[in-house]
């Protein structure tokens, strides 16, 4: 029987997978079986942490728009000036909410002071 030479198909997959993990440390990046389970892991974290990211950006901006609405007034807070600002139809997201409390101050004190003057015109109406 003649010799059988394997083909090209594993050696191309172990080197995708080495080049994959050039940049890892020490046997992480030269041995196969360790290579392919720390290519594992990392995707595993990559793909987690996509979503956390979006998680952590949210609660940092709303973190930043509370310590901006707190600082001013002793008795508003993050939660009623959302509130309010969906009672009042101004649809602005938190992103730019809290870019604007950081960078422009002046035009977020106007936001929160029109969401608030509003909010005692319609009372007075109602009553």
């Amino acid at each position: 029987m003649t010799r059988v030479k394997r083909g090209y198909t594993a050696r191309r997959r172990r080197k995708k997978m080495r080049f994959f993990a050039s940049t890892f440390l020490g046997a992480h990046s030269r041995l196969t079986r360790t290579t392919t389970q720390q290519i594992m892991r990392a995707l595993v974290s990559s793909h987690r942490d996509r979503s956390r990211k979006k998680r952590d950006f949210r609660r940092l901006w709303i973190t930043r728009i509370n310590a901006v609405t707190r600082k001013d007034m002793v008795f508003y807070s993050y939660s009623k000036l959302i509130k309010n600002l969906y009672k009042r139809q101004l649809l602005l997201n938190r992103k730019i909410l809290a870019q604007i409390a950081l960078s422009k101050k002046n035009f977020f004190d106007m936001i929160s002071n029109k969401i608030i003057n509003q909010k005692s015109n319609t009372n007075q109406i109602k009553e």
